[in-house]
């Protein structure tokens, strides 16, 4: 309509409430803004993966001595990181082959040992120079041909919010546990550079898909975040030395604050609210947080969500003496809560007082693991608590026949049936309930958590070496992941990792201990001595240390790694998957070491010690 300047003024203003209302209710107010251009960002994903591609058909063209070789590695790496987020969120097991560690892989189906592939086999090809040619050109053939995969998957499957907001989770916590631990590249040290991709990528994607509908929503939001990446690279091409690279600054002052941006990018955009079937808590602001990880997620399906009645139950089981056939042996008798749930022996005991195998782990976060006991041979919390059940030198009672001599305490049978509506004739429902409850035995409130996420400023100099150490230099964040500490590998967090690093028999260090850890399973050569990682928070206060209990200090533990393991003290190791060299940790760095890992001590935790 054309308004003419003869018109009563009214009119004017009456057309422009009308088309002000037209607006709002056929065009909304951000239209261009409040639809994802999720093809844009696949194109990104998809355009390096195939430029991964073309890295690998050019490394087919170089002898493996070649020098130019390492450039043409460097640049393949990079694209594939910027491709990793969406390759790997699609195919796991793919794309943590692509760029897992290199070491053989034990099919468990066939029994049959599978030489390792993949980008870090390349690059210990090309870096280290003691690869055939011919073994050479079959590592690129293998990988050239997982990259394929990969890329394929991309161009089947459409981007959407779910599958964009959960790889670019997993992809920020790769930068923490991979890429500035030295994990993704432990020869050429590319790792720290390759953090730096990964976060320009982020941003890339998010710029390409989802940045005007930020912009429209919340500009102080849009602009906050592009600082905070560009501030985070800037830092780490300025500082990227492996050995020298400040992890302590760059996680509190950077990651930390980027991961916030970006879970509050997510509810702005209001296009994905989350779901709880991942390990990640994607509201949880940092990885940090006392709820950032999923319990639902590592409990077993027939156990999930249990009710408050039921870890209440569990709870005062736990402490029951009844529960076992001798009368005399509880859960806590060898889990003691003031004793951050271990025991403090060097081995613990049968129900007759005999000294066992192996040391009490504490069963703090315990949870967080896809498999239990040292020699991993449950594959659930529920399998753990029943074996204890059976073991004739621990409870030696029937899981499938309720104990009846638990009822002498009337109070059980209303807390049946509160939680579980009535009495078992099994004890399958006692089970369940002290997994519940052991469920719940989860400590991220250390001093560390909260320097990590910005709550205090208190970590001494000694204490950010240590954590710079660990991260680093001292190569213990590769086997023990950040942030949980422990060997369940994420992001995906499907599998504990099991490591063979040859604990000798006795603090001497003179012979190799003669238990066989995971070799139980297959009787395979390379699983002699093979125990699970477990976590290292709160391991200050659960001394002694390792699967025998062999030492009693953090410091021996510390000095046991800066010699290389059992094969850097002259073990007969061939699998040790522990890196034989030397360290060279001077004693002060081995003292900092110490001080940090006291960091990881839950303060609550700590006042029941």
């Amino acid at each position: 309509m054309k308004i003419t300047t003869n018109q009563p003024f009214y009119i004017l203003l009456l057309v422009i409430f009308s088309l002000s209302q037209s607006c709002k209710n056929e065009v909304p107010e951000y239209a261009t803004q409040t639809v994802a251009n999720w093809e844009a960002s696949r194109t990104i994903y998809l355009q390096e993966i195939t430029n991964a591609i073309a890295g690998i058909d050019t490394l087919k063209q170089l002898p493996v001595t070649d020098p130019k070789a390492k450039e043409v590695f460097k640049t393949l790496r990079i694209a594939f990181k910027k491709a990793e987020p969406y390759a790997s969120y699609l195919n796991p097991p793919v794309g943590h082959r692509v760029n897992g560690p290199a070491l053989p892989i034990y099919k468990e189906d066939n029994e049959k040992t599978m030489n390792p592939v993949g980008l870090q086999k390349i690059e210990e090809s090309i870096y280290e120079g003691e690869t055939s040619q011919g073994q050479y050109d079959k590592e690129l053939t293998v990988t050239y041909g997982l990259l394929q995969n990969l890329k394929k998957n991309i161009e089947k499957r459409e981007l959407n919010a779910p599958r964009y907001f959960t790889a670019t989770h997993q992809q920020l916590l790769r930068v923490l546990s991979f890429s500035i631990a030295g994990f993704d590249t432990p020869v050429s040290q590319l790792g720290i550079n390759e953090g730096a991709v990964s976060l320009q990528n982020l941003h890339d994607t998010y710029q390409a898909s989802i940045q005007s509908i930020i912009q429209a929503k919340n500009e102080a939001l849009d602009k906050q975040f592009t600082l905070q990446i560009n501030e985070a690279v800037t830092f780490i091409n300025e500082n990227s030395d492996y050995n020298t690279f400040d992890r302590y600054s760059f996680t509190r002052t950077h990651l930390t604050p980027i991961t916030r941006s970006w879970v509050a990018i997510r509810k702005t955009s209001e296009l994905w609210e989350g779901n709880q079937s991942t390990p990640f808590n994607f509201d949880a602001p940092t990885f940090f947080e006392d709820d950032s990880f999923n319990v639902s997620f590592f409990t077993p399906s027939i156990n999930k969500n249990p009710t408050d009645e039921q870890i209440t139950l569990g709870k005062k089981l736990f402490f029951d003496e009844k529960l076992s056939t001798s009368g005399t042996m509880a859960c806590a008798t060898c889990h003691d809560p003031k004793k951050a749930y271990a025991d403090g022996l060097v081995v613990n005991k049968s129900n007759t007082g005999e000294a066992l195998q192996r040391n009490t782990p504490t069963l703090l976060n315990t949870v967080f693991q896809q498999n239990f006991f040292a020699d991993g041979r449950s594959n659930s919390i529920i399998d753990q608590v029943s074996a204890v059940f059976t073991n004739e030198k621990e409870f030696n009672t029937n899981v499938h026949e309720f104990s009846t001599s638990i009822l002498e305490d009337p109070s059980y049978l209303e807390m049946f049936e509160k939680a579980y509506g009535g009495v078992s004739t099994r004890n399958t429902d006692v089970v369940k309930a002290i997994s519940s409850y052991v469920s719940t035995l989860n400590s991220f409130d250390s001093k560390f958590d909260r320097n990590m996420r910005g709550d205090e400023d208190t970590f001494t100099k000694e204490e950010q070496l240590g954590m710079n150490l660990f991260m680093g230099k001292a190569l213990c964040a590769t086997c023990h992941f950040m942030p949980l500490t422990n060997g369940t590998v994420p992001p995906f967090f499907a599998e504990t990792e099991r490591e063979v690093i040859g604990v000798p028999e006795t603090a001497e260090n003179k012979e190799l201990d003669d238990d066989t850890g995971y070799y139980w399973r297959f009787e395979a050569e390379q699983h002699k001595g093979m125990f699970k990682t477990p976590t290292v928070r709160n391991a200050a206060l659960t001394a002694p240390y390792m699967h025998n209990g062999v030492y009693t200090t953090l410091e021996q533990v510390m000095d046991f790694y800066n010699q290389g393991g059992g094969g850097g003290l002259g073990f007969d190791l061939p699998h040790q998957t522990l890196p034989f060299d030397n360290l060279t940790l001077t004693d002060e760095e081995l003292s900092a070491l110490t001080a940090f890992v006291k960091t990881l001590t839950d303060d609550k935790i700590e006042d029941n010690y």
